[in-house]
């Protein structure tokens, strides 16, 4: 890997970083404000609304300019967010900002991926970049529980600046004047992500225009034998991950006593575990044989059910580490599948942008689901169950899925499959222009 490649990676690390450490502070000022435990995860639901309303747009402008200009403007756009914050604006108005800057960000910090390495390095990049992303929410959400750890806190507002009152006076408040830097950290290497000399697509001249070549491009992907597998699991893996993390938060304060740091933790194990499993795929999986990980997908389900039956710390980690090891093992070659099939098929930047939109229409369905078991008054014990069981049950039916295509449609599955290992080889594959569905110009192929 080059210099501009470990670039790339450090600006995604640092603005993951902050993500991580914001959400863990953000939660920290609801609870301040007595906010009732079922309006907690409605910050990951507001979060997230930006992916899903925007999808058609942050894909075709990720693809509109150099992917470094995007990151940096979607860096800027959350230290706005922060500063909301720190002016007493709603959690939730503020942390949509936030969420706003991350949206457009994430088809740029992929989509540069496919722009900038050869296809048969996607899966090693994947691994690189999932990794350090999930090391980034590790430590992000371990920075922000010891950033409201009580002594850190009170030595971070002892802290006074002459003549310069700076209405900073919570520990929240002071978490998130950190988070600030971080963020700064991050726009800094985003100055200095390489250009990759990929033709820049215009925008479409009207915004009606842009919404109807989004469609085009998640019925192109949901089409497509391979796509729609790849998609399918992300998809639901992103949702079922977004409530794990609360999930995570509320069993460890229910089950073992831990407060928002202490949980915040935990929650960070599981991380370690993601960290570990997309590590050992990276070097294992290869592009054409990722399909053959979703049945972790089912095992990770039925893990997350014995988190009922556990009552002690030392059970609790390395139950967490497991699920995460499961979880990250196969996510990432199915997230290298897609990005493979979405480049060929829409683009770098569009793809991402649809990968985006389903897997936060995930997010905020389950979010939503979870909270209203929450209000009705279901234990938490009565959720996990509800919620191991569902991930086990629907990872089960995309593995019928492909076997089903793989059947029916044993043809082109397999030619698809070719064209996957040929281009994980880097070796020219004839199937390229004649496989069904496959859209590969020459100007892709260079």
């Amino acid at each position: 890997m080059t210099l501009g490649f470990y670039i790339i990676m450090a600006a995604q690390f640092f603005s993951s970083l902050a993500d991580n450490a914001l959400l863990v502070a953000a939660i920290a000022l609801l609870m301040a404000s007595d906010a009732p435990s079922w309006l907690t995860p409605y910050l990951k639901f507001f979060f997230v609304i930006s992916y899903v309303a925007l999808a058609p747009y942050v894909g075709a402008f990720a693809d509109r300019l150099p992917k470094g200009m995007v990151m940096l403007i979607s860096n800027s756009i959350k230290i706005v967010g922060c500063v909301l914050m720190l002016w007493e604006v709603d959690p939730l108005a503020a942390y949509a900002l936030v969420g706003l800057g991350a949206a457009a960000y994430s088809p740029a910090k992929y989509g540069i991926l496919t722009e900038y390495l050869p296809h048969h390095k996607l899966v090693i990049a994947n691994g690189w970049i999932e990794g350090l992303t999930v090391a980034s929410i590790i430590l992000g959400t371990v920075l922000g529980g010891l950033l409201l750890h009580a002594n850190i806190s009170a030595r971070l507002l002892a802290i006074d600046l002459p003549l310069i009152d700076t209405h900073i006076d919570t520990p929240p408040e002071a978490a998130i004047a950190l988070i600030v830097a971080v963020y700064g950290i991050a726009a800094y290497f985003n100055l200095h992500v390489p250009r990759t000399g990929v033709k820049l697509k215009p925008l479409p001249a009207h915004p009606l225009e842009t919404l109807k070549d989004f469609a085009h491009c998640v019925v192109t992907l949901w089409k497509d034998r391979l796509g729609q597998i790849s998609l399918a699991v992300t998809t639901l893996f992103w949702g079922a991950g977004a409530t794990l993390q609360f999930i995570v938060i509320e069993w460890a304060r229910a089950t073992l006593g831990f407060d928002l740091s202490k949980a915040a933790m935990l929650q960070g194990v599981t991380a370690l575990g993601i960290a570990i499993g997309a590590v050992i795929a990276s070097l294992r999986i290869s592009l054409d044989h990722s399909v053959r990980v979703i049945p972790l997908g089912i095992a990770m389900g039925i893990v997350v059910v014995a988190m009922n039956f556990v009552t002690s710390v030392w059970v609790a980690v390395p139950l967490m580490v497991l699920i995460g090891t499961l979880a990250g093992f196969f996510v990432v070659p199915m997230n290298a599948l897609l990005q493979h099939r979405g480049h060929h098929l829409v683009g770098a930047g569009r793809s991402i942008a649809v990968q985006n939109f389903n897997e936060n229409s995930s997010i905020l369905v389950m979010i939503a689901l979870y909270s209203l078991l929450l209000w009705l008054g279901f234990s938490i014990y009565t959720v996990i169950a509800v919620f191991g069981l569902f991930v086990a049950a629907t990872m089960t039916l995309v593995l019928w899925w492909f076997r089903h295509n793989r059947r029916v449609h044993a043809t082109e599955v397999e030619r698809l499959l070719a064209f996957a290992r040929a281009e994980d080889t880097h070796v020219s594959h004839p199937v390229a222009d004649t496989a069904p569905g496959l859209r590969v110009t020459p100007a892709d192929r260079a």
